[in-house]
């Protein structure tokens, strides 16, 4: 079908300071995830898919452990997941996804992002229910029937599969994302150093918001949407940002 997702690494930064921004939101949500399911990511699956991003995204291990660290005191601070929706440059539908220690503040910065390249926030589910909900695996594969007969015995809901040039892509809802992931790990993974168990090396392994129709936009229109997308991501408490604009 060739669904369009958003890759972080698409979004990696050059420059020293936007990969400061890079690591500071990555430390955020490991710092949050193991606050509330455990510092050990052998009984933290969350912990250990975010940790085994960071580092493919090449965020140092001193960022990581410091979040872990930070958690593991109890103290700090306390973030909320905030989520705003709405209309961006050539009504392009827009989801933005942060992690906020003061609510008010968030969605201030949030809206100027949208007033400032003449777009509309809108309310919760404005534009969300145009979007599926979708744990997305990518890996090297060739056997796509394999992949697809290994998930369906885990009693995975498998949305779609797909398999371009060897990379197998697996699309299944949020809810089935741990169950496809382990189901995925123990039949097609390698044993990792420091680990007893398997582990395939994804180069995607996250839940994201997947549009179920693209935006063409026009020259000029994508331009803007540029600086929009430039814009929200400058944001500190902003996690991600889901969007279904095509150039």
């Amino acid at each position: 079908m060739g669904r369009a997702y958003q890759n972080r690494k698409e979004s990696m930064a050059k420059t020293s300071d936007a990969k400061a921004k890079v690591y500071s939101k990555y430390g955020r949500e490991i710092y949050v995830c193991a606050k509330a399911g455990g510092i050990d990511p052998d009984g933290n699956l969350s912990l250990r898919s975010l940790i085994d991003r960071a580092k493919k995204d090449q965020v140092p291990s001193h960022v990581i452990e410091k979040a872990i660290e930070k958690a593991k005191g109890g103290a700090g601070e306390d973030f909320a997941i905030a989520r705003y929706e709405g209309f961006g440059p050539g009504n392009t539908m827009v989801i933005v996804d942060c992690l906020t220690d003061n609510n008010n503040r968030t969605f201030g910065d949030v809206r100027q992002c949208f007033t400032k390249t003449k777009s509309k926030i809108g309310t919760q589910g404005t534009v969300s229910h145009m979007f599926d909900h979708c744990a997305i695996f990518v890996f090297k594969h060739e056997d796509e029937e394999a992949v697809l007969e290994v998930l369906m015995e885990a009693d995975v809901d498998v949305s779609d599969i797909e398999n371009e040039n060897g990379t197998i892509t697996v699309f299944a809802p949020h809810t089935d994302y741990f169950k496809a992931r382990q189901a995925l790990n123990e039949n097609f993974g390698q044993i990792v150093k420091g680990r007893t168990d398997k582990e395939v090396d994804f180069e995607v392994d996250e839940i994201q918001f997947v549009p179920q129709t693209g935006n063409p936009l026009s020259a000029e229109d994508a331009e803007v949407f540029n600086t929009f997308l430039a814009l929200l991501n400058d944001l500190d408490d902003v996690q991600n940002v889901y969007h279904n604009a095509e150039y």
